[in-house]
């Protein structure tokens, strides 16, 4: 297996994910603010699951190479990620003590608690497959964004998102990514009960981010 047939077992999930309304209308500076501003909060929330997520990957490690590999990616989202996150939302006007203080909202529960009941129920491969739609789908939609000829860079105030996840520094991260998953899935054939399970994993993460995107919307109407 590798990471494209993950895609394939879900594309129409896959494409309302990455072709989602949300980030068009992010892409042609004609996303509501409320829509935004709603999901730069629970961005924030969903970003500290995520860093747990990296923990339990340490924590279902066996060897000292397992348990070394996620460790630059937890450490760049607590010194970094999250920093950059506060920092860009106070030009929105939120602050770090608005977003602790701000409700999980419906699809963020679902979404994080799925990803690290996935990660506590099964095994390194089962949270790393839960996990991958969130960087892989991010890249995609960046660079397709990049590349769209409808994307309005000019006076558009979520500009730096398109650029952010377009950009070379995000896309090659997600490179190593792409490549640390297909090394855990080189040896499971994908029509066997296990390859067959963890497409069903990375569908169902799918999903969650579709609903992710979709209660920002939601929250602007």
């Amino acid at each position: 297996m590798n990471y494209q047939d993950l895609i394939s077992y879900c594309q129409q999930d896959w494409n309302d994910y990455t072709e989602h309304d949300f980030v068009n209308q992010l892409a042609m500076s004609s996303l509501n603010k409320h829509a935004y501003l709603h999901y730069l909060k629970q961005d924030f929330l969903f970003l500290k699951h995520y860093a747990r997520a990296y923990a339990l990957a340490i924590f279902k490690s066996t060897t000292l190479e397992e348990m070394r590999e996620p460790l630059p990616s937890l450490t760049a989202l607590l010194e970094t990620e999250m920093s950059h996150h506060v920092e860009y939302c106070s030009t929105w006007g939120l602050t770090e003590a608005d977003m602790e203080g701000e409700p999980e909202d419906f699809g963020t529960v679902s979404y994080t608690r799925y990803v690290l009941d996935t990660g506590m129920a099964g095994d390194r491969t089962d949270l790393f497959v839960a996990l991958a739609p969130c960087a892989i789908g991010y890249a995609v939609i960046g660079k397709r964004l990049a590349n769209w000829q409808q994307t309005v860079l000019e006076g558009n105030p979520y500009r730096s998102w398109v650029e952010l996840y377009s950009g070379e520094d995000y896309q090659n991260s997600v490179d190593e990514t792409i490549r640390r998953l297909n090394k855990m899935l080189k040896e499971v054939p994908l029509h066997s009960q296990r390859g067959q399970r963890l497409c069903e994993i990375f569908k169902t993460a799918t999903r969650m981010e579709v609903a992710f995107w979709q209660q920002g919307m939601n929250a602007a109407k």
